[in-house]
């Protein structure tokens, strides 16, 4: 139930970035979940392999590196699911910087009354 909350969570905060940044257009709802669900694939399969192979380039970037492959990853996103579209690939980081900033604030929001904590 958890993993299904996120995945909205997430599509949720997907949809949204069109509204901050013109660059980026999103067709429908069911676009979103469809990018998010993928999203969510790409980020914990690709995501750890980019990051290990530029290792160096990070530390040296002081971890900057990170927002590039973020960004890449969304601009890869955008160009497998129909209906997504980013218009560069400046646009994808900072695309990529809103959505994880909308999913935190989404996700803090959301499941911490979830959680059972106080």
């Amino acid at each position: 139930m958890r993993l299904l909350l996120i995945w909205f969570i997430n599509a949720a905060a997907l949809f949204a970035v069109p509204y901050l940044m013109h660059s980026i257009t999103m067709s429908s709802g069911w676009t979103a979940l469809l990018a998010a669900a993928l999203l969510g694939l790409v980020n914990a399969l690709i995501r750890p392999l980019l990051v290990v192979l530029t290792l160096p380039v990070t530390f040296v970037s002081l971890g900057l590196f990170i927002l590039i492959i973020n960004g890449f990853l969304f601009w890869l996103v955008a160009q497998v699911v129909d209906g997504f579209h980013v218009a560069s690939f400046w646009s994808a980081v900072g695309g990529a910087i809103l959505y994880s900033i909308i999913s935190w604030a989404l996700s803090t929001l959301l499941l911490s009354k979830t959680d059972g904590n106080p």
